[in-house]
């Protein structure tokens, strides 16, 4: 699902902190729009959510929920 809102939110988040998207995409190795893209919700990333959320200090889950709703409940289930 595509969350403008909550890119806004991350990014705000993240500029608190000192840090940009660009400076997690050179972590990674990737553009900054592959990392905006994930952002966004256009495309998923464990790899990207995981190093977003690292930098924000939360887990992966608790920014993007509804990513990880079926994995719970496969695991649940």
């Amino acid at each position: 699902m595509i969350d403008d809102k909550r890119h806004a939110k991350i990014k705000a988040a993240l500029g608190l902190k000192g840090i940009s998207l660009s400076d997690i995409a050179r972590e990674l190795s990737v553009t900054p729009s592959t990392v905006s893209i994930v952002s966004k919700g256009y495309r998923r990333s464990r790899r990207v959510e995981e190093a977003i959320a690292s930098a924000l200090g939360q887990p992966a889950e608790t920014i993007w929920p509804e990513r990880y709703r079926e994995k719970e409940a496969s695991v649940t289930g």
